[in-house]
């Protein structure tokens, strides 16, 4: 077993543009969190964001680039004894560079890729004029939630077996994004001793069939059937272009009460922090093959209640099986007419919940210590 020791660490991202946010998608916080559990290892890893577009960098990124630099792929291909591609890929030319120079090269995979390529190919969505597939990794590590539906796709492709790894989340870009707002973006129940109607949100992207918003308007509308005007509003974001162009969306969106009523609006995209703090007292989300997700830990650790059927973390918020509609909409009333009455509390738990997962956790931190040094223990390439 090799002797695990500081190593100078890369992980891949790529930068569309300066100004491009950090909700845009999740890829960039993944780099940043994964990066901070290095830099909080007591080997005292150095860690780098090595960028692989060509886009030229100068200061104006969202997070701060002193603790988090940002380096282009020529700058650093003779200073790394690791290079983690995440969020962008290189290129053929630059894996024979490493793997000539014997820096190790994992492939980190947290998306559902297989999902997205037999959609582009079905649907014809494209993903990319040409596809390549390195099979140089010297490992191939993936989050919990992507293993079932890619893990295969990944070993077979790659030549190389897959490897769970845990899942990490840090609450930083999101007490980034929440400074400024009320509360510091934390929930806070609306008309101070006297109950008020609650404002359901559904918030999921809408781009493919894992997390989609029709199970959770389901959910909202079974429990408005029961609770009527104790529910106040529900705001589905992500399906403005649903709402207006889809025959069968609206077809069936006709149909419901919370429409009929005027009690639902179909809106755009909006960060997470921002709606939350603005319009919500109860997140409503639903998945299918995706059961872990940074959106459920950045509802949960400011105290939204979230209703979710996210088996692997049924510890949090307000848990609901499968697809069941019912017992979703019996947990949507329960928020509903119970939640605040010991929000403090829910909060609190939340966070002591979502612990295992932080970046600063020991623990973590020492797995993927663990996991740093069996690349030395393999010969180069797997």
């Amino acid at each position: 077993m090799t002797q695990q020791r500081a190593l100078r660490i890369g992980m891949t991202i790529g930068i569309r543009s300066e100004g491009e946010g950090m909700w845009v998608n999740g890829i960039k916080q993944n780099a940043l969190y994964l990066a901070k559990l290095f830099q909080h290892s007591p080997l005292g890893h150095s860690v780098v964001l090595v960028n692989t577009t060509a886009v030229v960098l100068s200061g104006a990124l969202p997070w701060d680039t002193a603790r988090f630099p940002v380096r282009s792929f020529d700058e650093m291909k003779d200073a790394l004894d690791v290079l983690i591609e995440l969020g962008g890929q290189i290129s053929e030319e630059q894996t024979r560079y490493l793997k000539a120079r014997g820096t190790r090269l994992v492939s980190y995979c947290c998306g559902p890729e297989y999902v997205q390529m037999i959609e582009a190919m079905i649907f014809n969505r494209r993903l990319a004029d040409t596809v390549f597939i390195n099979q140089q990794y010297d490992a191939i590590w993936a989050i919990p939630q992507v293993m079932e539906t890619s893990a295969p796709f990944f070993g077979t492709l790659r030549r190389v077996p897959v490897r769970e790894v845990p899942f990490v989340w840090d609450p930083m870009c999101l007490n980034m994004r929440t400074r400024d707002l009320p509360f510091e973006g934390e929930y806070r129940p609306q008309g101070g001793e006297t109950p008020s109607s609650k404002r359901l949100t559904v918030m999921e992207p809408n781009i493919d069939v894992l997390k989609f918003c029709l199970y959770p308007l389901l959910i909202a509308e079974q429990a408005f059937r029961s609770v009527g005007d104790a529910i106040a509003h529900l705001h589905v974001t992500n399906a403005e272009h649903l709402a207006r162009h889809s025959p069968e969306f609206i077809g069936i969106a006709r149909y419901l009460d919370l429409v009929r009523q005027g009690k639902a609006s179909f809106v755009g995209r909006y960060d997470t922090p921002q709606f939350l703090s603005e319009h919500t007292d109860i997140v409503i989300s639903h998945q299918w093959g995706l059961a872990l997700n940074y959106f459920y830990f950045d509802v949960c650790w400011n105290g939204y209640a979230l209703v979710h059927n996210a088996q692997l973390c049924r510890e949090i918020g307000y848990y609901y099986a499968g697809n069941d509609v019912e017992e979703g909409a019996r947990q949507v009333v329960h928020a509903v007419q119970h939640h605040d009455d010991d929000w403090v509390a829910y909060r609190s738990k939340q966070r002591k919940a979502i612990v295992p997962y932080l970046a600063t956790n020991p623990e973590l931190i020492a797995s993927y210590d663990a996991l740093l040094a069996g690349l030395f223990d393999m010969r180069p390439g797997g």
